[in-house]
């Protein structure tokens, strides 16, 4: 099948059309059509050439992702299965927020990361999500929301998938949708999240734009983050804080720790105190997660009242922390639930 064009850059765009015979600025009109205007084909690009339309059309396609389901939450969250050009499917989230709306992409076929409380990782990984798949996913929720004409305020890549396993792609994403002329999401807008993989948060550090970083702690010692997090075993806590460090060091950038709350698990106040001892003089803040409960896994959701206490305790601690609102608790709404139920043929 044709590349998508979806996948290219506005520096590779540019650098298409001059090694085709076109004028660099064709590639400014061709991404105010695509991001701007969001047509669906090539013949809709009116004020360009026909030499260039045809071009496009002989070389790229431009077809959006098959929706296979949808589900919308009473709080407003919007849960979407697409389908891959391959048959593959990914989930994407659309989240209501007080500054707007948050769409969450998924960045990989399946995951290897094997987090014990996760639904993503009960199908493992068949390949990486391409940078054009990633960035239809988000032209499909914002197409949803032109019916509505409102707009993608906001993106994290904190889906299906771990990003730093999917680096390129994941870079090309944000400098596709960050650019001006593209859905014009500021940097400082977008979050990637990973699990703790020091070279990528090394790399990370060192990119040119403001892009906020989230790492998926979930315990505060070893010995319980390897039990429910098997990346532990390969990158200890001593060398992801190593990695923060320089991290710190290189961008100067606040860095959140996202932190799913288990009964029983993770919750104590001994473990907030524990956690509290490990961050504290990072440039931090910690935010505690509801979790939504997956059939596959033993784990339960904290009460609200042990959650409130965990807050406090790392509060007095000295510790900035955020109690995270519960997002789509009325459907599918854990990473990898929606698509892993369609995989094993169950009713949706």
């Amino acid at each position: 099948m044709k590349p998508s064009i979806y996948g290219l850059t506005y520096l590779e765009l540019e650098t298409w059309c001059l090694t085709h015979g076109f004028k660099a600025y064709h590639a400014k009109n061709t991404f105010r059509w695509l991001y701007k205007k969001r047509v669906s084909s090539f013949d809709m690009m009116s004020d360009l050439s026909l030499a260039l339309r045809q071009a496009y059309d002989e070389h790229f396609h431009m077809e959006g992702l098959v929706e296979i389901d949808k589900q919308v939450s009473s709080d407003g969250t919007r849960k979407y299965l697409l389908q891959l050009d391959d048959q593959s499917m990914v989930e994407t989230v659309l989240m209501v927020q007080p500054y707007g709306y948050s769409v969450c992409i998924s960045s990989q076929i399946g995951c290897n990361m094997g987090c014990a409380f996760c639904a993503s990782g009960l199908i493992k990984k068949s390949r990486d999500v391409r940078a054009d798949e990633m960035v239809r996913q988000l032209m499909h929720v914002q197409k949803d929301l032109d019916h509505d004409e409102k707009r993608v305020s906001h993106m994290v890549v904190m889906g299906i998938g771990e990003p730093f396993d999917n680096y390129d792609h994941v870079m090309n994403t944000i400098r596709i949708l960050n650019h001006d002329l593209g859905l014009a999401i500021g940097s400082r807008h977008m979050t990637v999240s990973t699990c703790g993989i020091p070279q990528g948060i090394r790399k990370f550090a060192n990119e040119p734009f403001q892009v906020n970083l989230a790492i998926s702690l979930h315990a505060p010692n070893d010995e319980l983050r390897s039990s429910i997090m098997p990346i532990n075993r390969a990158y200890p806590l001593k060398e992801l804080m190593s990695a923060m460090n320089d991290y710190f060091k290189v961008s100067n950038r606040k860095v959140t720790y996202e932190y799913i709350l288990l009964k029983d698990v993770n919750d104590s106040v001994a473990h907030a105190k524990e956690l509290a001892a490990l961050i504290r003089g990072q440039h931090v803040y910690v935010n505690l997660i509801p979790y939504n409960k997956v059939e596959e896994q033993p784990f339960e959701q904290v009460s609200s009242k042990q959650a409130q206490l965990f807050f406090e305790t790392l509060r007095k601690s000295g510790i900035t922390a955020t109690l995270r609102m519960e997002h789509g608790a009325d459907i599918d709404a854990a990473c990898g639930q929606l698509r892993s139920k369609k995989l094993k043929g169950c009713q949706i």
